[in-house]
């Protein structure tokens, strides 16, 4: 059977409540599920709970249509989507994935399973983890059989298909992207590629379980590794005294040569975590992966540097940090290395310090707690002595440069 009439999907957030409201908007009937009771009752009143173009106007239709529907509890379908987070547990070398939510997620699946559903993994995991939701789902459901134990003649299917997204474009991606479709077997990634038919128009290349995970996170890694590179220029390019943007810009003058930028380090639920996950996996091998991690870590704590060597110049500094997001133009703060130095600025009390990101209307409470002010960003380089760009939001790019001449300027993204 591979006809859809409800897909269930578990977890609600970034990536889980685009899917599901996509799905939804093809008029099939879906059910989704998360922890979080506040961001259900937000989501069954037709909003939300995050920032992302467009996402508020679907949510709104497919819910007011009655296709969408949230709950705390997982409710019996023909395919399920475990789209829950997999963060790292610790820091640096020494950290490692954490699947609880994924094995929870599974054993939540666990007692509405049917003969004949599918389960796919959407979540990025570490290589074997669509093997570890089939066990559970197995241990927990010995009437059923599942790829591990009958192949081909399964009768609950299993899969990996990880998700291809950046936010701020994620309804146009998941649509158009290509999709890697892993199966635990032939049957298994047949299944899932009929229903992701269903929304996605780019290519879906059918693999292994196996190989779909490890593609997610080499996705990530290469451009984790090539990110490292362009911040690693930038530390030469300071010892030099050489402008790393021009540099850059030269160097990429050759047709076959494509550097990236620097930055003040790399943020996000993916790049900045996923290469850990090989990392884990293959320590002894993944040598080159682990060196472009460490020196991204490492970005932050020269941009600090930077701060305290000026702020020592001045009397009473006042530091005007711009941007708080991993990127521009989104309200994401997820992993970001600005988030990070603000908060060692705080810390290390250099001076006061104000804080502008567009993009959100409060502070973090960690960071809140720290003592930075969220001011306007026209009343922040008004008062401050020194400015930090941290993130080229749109918003900072068309700034009167009369206002920066008597300051010091930090721009760690090369846009002015």
């Amino acid at each position: 059977m591979d006809s859809f009439a409800r897909v269930s999907v578990i977890g609600l957030g970034y990536i889980g409540l685009p899917t599901a409201a996509v799905f939804a908007d093809t008029g099939i009937e879906v059910a989704g599920t998360d922890v979080n009771p506040g961001v259900v009752a937000t989501i069954n009143a037709g909003r939300p709970h995050f920032g992302e173009p467009n996402l508020d106007a679907l949510v709104r239709r497919v819910v007011e249509a009655g296709k969408l529907r949230a709950a705390t509890e997982v409710a019996a379908a023909d395919a399920f989507i475990i789209a829950v987070p997999t963060p790292l547990v610790g820091h640096g070398a020494a950290a490692a994935p954490d699947i609880s939510y994924v094995e929870q997620a599974a054993a939540a699946i666990a007692p509405v399973l049917a003969a004949g559903n599918l389960v796919i993994l959407e979540s990025t995991s570490p290589v074997g983890t669509t093997e570890r939701v089939a066990a559970i789902l197995a241990e927990r459901r010995p009437d059923l059989s599942f790829p591990q134990q009958k192949g081909e003649m399964a009768q609950v299917q299993v899969a990996h298909c990880p998700e291809r997204v950046l936010p701020g474009r994620i309804l146009e991606e998941v649509v158009n992207n290509p999709r890697v479709i892993g199966g635990m077997s032939r049957r298994c990634a047949q299944r899932a590629l009929a229903l992701y038919r269903m929304v996605v128009r780019g290519e879906c290349r059918v693999t292994t379980a196996r190989t779909a995970e490890l593609a997610k996170l080499t996705e990530n890694a290469y451009r984790d590794v090539n990110i490292a590179f362009a911040n690693e220029l930038s530390l030469i390019c300071d010892r030099l005294r050489i402008n790393v943007w021009d540099l850059i810009e030269m160097a990429n003058l050759h047709p076959r040569v494509n550097i990236l930028s620097p930055g003040p380090g790399v943020g996000g639920h993916c790049i900045a975590v996923d290469p850990w996950f090989i990392v884990a996996g293959a320590p002894e091998e993944a040598r080159l992966i682990r060196t472009a991690r460490e020196v991204n870590d490492a970005k932050p704590g020269f941009v600090l540097a930077k701060v305290r060597e000026r702020a020592a110049a001045l009397k009473h500094p006042v530091i005007a940090c711009l941007g708080l997001a991993y990127k521009k133009d989104v309200d994401d703060l997820r992993e970001s290395p600005a988030v990070e130095i603000v908060a060692r600025l705080a810390e290390a009390k250099l001076g006061e310090l104000l804080v502008v990101e567009p993009h959100i209307a409060a502070l973090p409470p960690g960071l809140a707690e720290l003592g930075p002010e969220l001011a306007d960003f026209d009343a922040a380089l008004e008062r401050a002595n020194l400015v930090l760009l941290l993130v080229d939001h749109q918003a900072f790019l068309q700034v009167d440069r009369d206002l920066l001449k008597d300051k010091f300027v930090i721009d760690t993204r090369g846009a002015w």
